[in-house]
């Protein structure tokens, strides 16, 4: 789940590294660090955010015209300067940052401590650079140290190395994401292609146990045995530049308010760019026999709404955790495996997919980010363009796979408008007010219950997670007829209890008035009367709404607070480590 960026060319590299940087600092922001190579290394590295730091070390001073970058989200070891990346070998000779986790690297790290290696870090990152260092002591050629490693090495790696002396950066990866971006006479490395679109629209895509030797006017790729291979070099179009928060204190903010209009986007997409991509997906869930989505987090609670709308239209379907797929799943090639993943990097997705292509099922992605592991898995992709996300929370991300959803749900009979969504989407800001109030009110709380039934159930699951992640509040979202069976017993005298009641849902209201004979203090949103109450008497929109307004809620929450709120702690925007 860290970012990493290379850059190789003939202008100075450092501010093409801290600008690539800041935009993968969504992948981790435990720390940053950057190494470039004049006559020598010249590293600077600190635990922080890359504002935080650059102000302190001030990475434009850094000469040269070729190095590498990482923000890190820790696994191995804590959140320490020693920690933190580029990695150095004990000579100085070679300089790596990797993201992902190498699963052997104790065996790996005895061998070498064993060989005279001196560590300074706890990660298993360090050992990288050892490994390269001690073959290179034995005048071992670069391609060779390196398909060494791939044997070796078990895990995950995306991994950017440098060596003394040497003009070039060789980049080598399994199972986490890395794109060359192929400029004039200048190529950079990424996690993603946004780390350098606002420079190349040219990018070639590593496959796993591919490795790249990269130099400012060319490059080579070879497989895992070291041979030549061709790559293809694929034109995207991509956002060209982050437009910052405007006027909004956070992106948060900034990103819930654009909802009306990526809806409106992904909508016009979907009945035109995208029409007969939309098309063929329908025909498939259409002819297969088992409709099974795969997804976490957020996207994960999408599919359940997604779920509930394809039952009410008589389509069978489940959905799976991803990092549970393969306990659960009994898939053959009569099934239709469709994966939701915000990033298209999700490890756990990716995984699930895998798997679903070992029992030959077919595969079909929905992501926000084009030409990700994920779409590249999947015979079919649907793009939902909600743009980049820089607030860790999926907010508008979130709001289009439920309306992509809707949609799908629609084309099998379901009567919904979804057009009208984004208009409605607008009313509901304009109860901001009414919603700070609710926020203010349980800012202070540790403990907070949200019950749903049928569509409303995936709801109280979102609403939950974006205050748990982004308020730091303990937060459950319940199905409210499984009260009764445990969680009742933690309700107390002014215990805050947040009720989705669409319709005048009668368990609903029953369960509320169970919770309020306990002494809670029950906010309701509704459809019909409450502490809210939202325009629409359609559950599917229902859903939709009452989503956007828990992202108010949580935002409002964190605001009173005064927490970190696009970039809450221990988490990241995109969960490339199972």
């Amino acid at each position: 789940m860290c970012g990493i960026i290379g850059y190789v060319g003939k202008e100075k590299a450092a501010p093409h590294l801290l600008k690539g940087i800041k935009k993968l600092e969504y992948r981790g922001y435990d720390s940053v660090g950057m190494a470039t190579f004049d006559d020598g290394f010249h590293v600077k590295k600190d635990v922080g955010e890359v504002d935080t730091v650059d102000k302190k070390v001030h990475f434009l001073e850094l000469p040269g015209t070729m190095g590498i970058s990482h923000s890190r989200w820790a696994t191995h070891g804590g959140v320490t300067k020693e920690n933190a990346h580029p990695h150095l070998s004990c000579d100085g000779r070679v300089v790596i940052v990797h993201n992902g986790i190498i699963e052997n690297y104790l065996d790996m790290k005895k061998e070498l401590e064993k060989k005279g290696c001196v560590f300074k870090s706890q990660t298993d990152s360090e050992l990288v650079a050892h490994f390269i260092e001690r073959r290179l002591e034995k005048n071992i050629a670069i391609n060779d140290i390196i398909t060494d490693f791939i044997a070796i090495a078990q895990g995950t790696f995306a991994i950017l190395f440098m060596v003394k002396g040497d003009h070039h950066i060789y980049a080598l990866r399994r199972d986490s994401p890395l794109v060359l971006g192929v400029g004039k006479h200048e190529n950079y490395l990424g996690s993603d292609i946004y780390a350098f679109s606002d420079k190349t629209n040219k990018s070639v895509f590593f496959e796993n146990d591919e490795f790249a030797v990269v130099d400012t006017d060319s490059y080579s790729f070879f497989d895992k045995k070291g041979r030549p291979i061709k790559k293809e070099v694929k034109t995207f179009v991509w956002e060209k530049e982050d437009a910052g928060k405007n006027d909004y204190d956070h992106f948060m903010l900034k990103e819930i308010m654009e909802e009306p209009v990526v809806v409106k986007r992904m909508l016009t997409s979907l009945e035109t760019d995208q029409k007969q991509h939309f098309g063929k997906l329908i025909s498939l869930i259409k002819s297969s026999h088992k409709i099974v989505f795969v997804a976490a987090g957020s996207s994960y609670h999408a599919t359940l709404l997604g779920t509930y709308y394809l039952h009410k239209c008589g389509v069978e379907a489940q959905t799976l955790i991803a990092s549970e797929f393969e306990h659960f799943a009994h898939l053959d090639d009569t099934s239709l495996v469709i994966a939701f993943s915000q990033s298209g990097e999700t490890m756990d997705v990716i995984d699930a997919l895998k798997y679903a292509q070992s029992k030959k099922a077919k595969i079909v992605s929905v992501v926000n980010v084009p030409y990700s592991t994920i779409q590249r898995m999947s015979e079919l992709s649907i793009n939902i363009l909600a743009g980049q996300e820089v607030c860790v929370a999926a907010t508008k991300s979130f709001v289009n796979q439920v309306v992509l959803l809707l949609k799908i749900a629609h084309e099998f009979g379901l009567d919904v408008n979804v057009h009208e969504i984004p208009d409605k989407i607008k009313t509901v800001f304009q109860k901001v007010d009414t919603i700070k109030k609710i926020g203010k009110s349980i800012a202070k709380t540790h403990d907070l219950y949200i019950l749903g039934r049928g569509l409303s159930y995936p709801v109280a699951r979102e609403m939950a997670l974006k205050i748990k992640e982004i308020s730091y509040i303990h937060a459950e979202g319940m199905m409210g007829g499984e009260l009764k069976h445990g969680t009742i017993a933690l309700i107390e005298e002014g215990t805050p209890v947040i009720s989705l009641i669409s319709n005048a849902d009668h368990a609903m209201l029953s369960n509320t008035k169970e919770v309020e004979a306990r002494g809670a203090r029950v906010i309701v949103i509704g459809t019909d009367n409450g502490d809210l109450v939202l325009p629409t008497k359609h559950d599917g929109t229902f859903g939709v709404l009452a989503s956007v307004v828990g992202q108010l809620l949580t935002y409002y929450v964190a605001v009173e607070k005064k927490l970190p709120i696009d970039k809450p702690r221990n988490l990241a925007k995109s969960c490339t480590v199972r």
